[in-house]
């Protein structure tokens, strides 16, 4: 036979009140069965806990070093429980996201983030920005627990579903003549630029919205010229700016400010990004759980 928990619990209820008739009425028991494990608990260490005479109760050495070490480890043990019961319920442990270099200017993005840090302040998040191919490839490796990627065919351990559509809007210096005079809402289609210069993402830095611009001017029936690609949406927005080509970004990016540069609506079909949240295939973390669950109801 071993020593067990319920042996330290009843020796600390006894070493506390230094009196078996409170120590076992605190432990909803009668006194017999108490002292039994008590006399038990002596037998499996070998060593007297405590010295019983004149109807007082005294530790002796052995038993004030057991008191202090028992109430260490039934310490330790309470902690234990609580936090793999806090790390079930997904309320401990690391997150690791995936984002994309423009999600973060969509305002859902930034607003599920914060809700999840206030429900679940003791989750470490870990943020990484990474292109949608980037965040696949993590995903597949067990680098990332959830990826905010462009949609796109997912290899089949993956799967991802919609959170929201985020238009895609031309970019173009406040002086070109196609916008010159324009309704600061209306719209033009992509064709009306297809002999135009264009600047645009390095596929390696935006895949999803590079690969999305390039099948949105081949259904308008032209491939584009692009002169000069960059990484960054702000040196696309300042590049449009100076005249040097029209680029075509999330609308989301408007909240870059550029001088000179006009965002313009545009009206073809196909002109909207969706963004999905991706996890490897029946992932069962209450972490990704609760993080989806958030992101599709900030965007719902």
């Amino acid at each position: 036979m071993s020593i067990e928990l319920r042996h330290l619990r009843y020796f600390l209820a006894v070493a506390d009140t230094l009196h078996f008739g409170r120590a076992a009425e605190r432990l909803g028991m009668s006194q017999p069965p108490l002292s039994q494990q008590i006399r038990q608990l002596e037998t499996l260490l070998g060593a007297r806990l405590f010295v019983r005479a004149n109807r007082r109760v005294e530790l002796t050495d052995a038993g004030r070093v057991l008191q202090e070490q028992a109430r260490e480890v039934l310490a330790r043990v309470d902690t234990a429980v609580d936090l793999t019961q806090r790390a079930q319920r997904g309320e401990t442990g690391e997150l690791r996201i995936g984002l994309t270099r423009a999600t973060p200017l969509s305002t859902q993005i930034p607003r599920a983030i914060f809700a999840y840090r206030q429900q679940f302040p003791h989750v470490q998040l870990k943020l990484r920005e990474m292109n949608t191919l980037q965040q696949i490839d993590a995903l597949m490796a067990g680098e990332l627990d959830v990826g905010l990627i462009r949609k796109r065919a997912l290899p089949a351990p993956l799967v991802s579903r919609k959170l929201f559509s985020d238009p895609l809007a031309l970019v173009v210096h406040d002086q070109h003549p196609l916008v010159r005079g324009l309704p600061a809402d209306a719209p033009l289609a992509l064709r009306q630029f297809a002999h135009e210069p264009f600047v645009g993402f390095l596929r390696e830095v935006g895949a999803g919205i590079h690969d999305h611009f390039i099948a949105l001017c081949r259904s308008a029936g032209f491939t584009p010229r692009i002169v000069q690609e960059a990484g960054e949406a702000s040196t696309l927005i300042s590049l449009a700016a100076s005249g040097l080509g029209v680029t075509v970004l999330p609308a989301s990016c408007s909240h870059i400010q550029v001088d000179g540069a006009r965002f313009v609506a545009l009206s073809d079909r196909a002109a909207s990004s969706e963004v999905h949240v991706a996890c490897r295939r029946g992932a069962a973390s209450p972490l990704i759980g609760h993080f989806t669950r958030l992101l599709q109801g900030v965007s719902g």
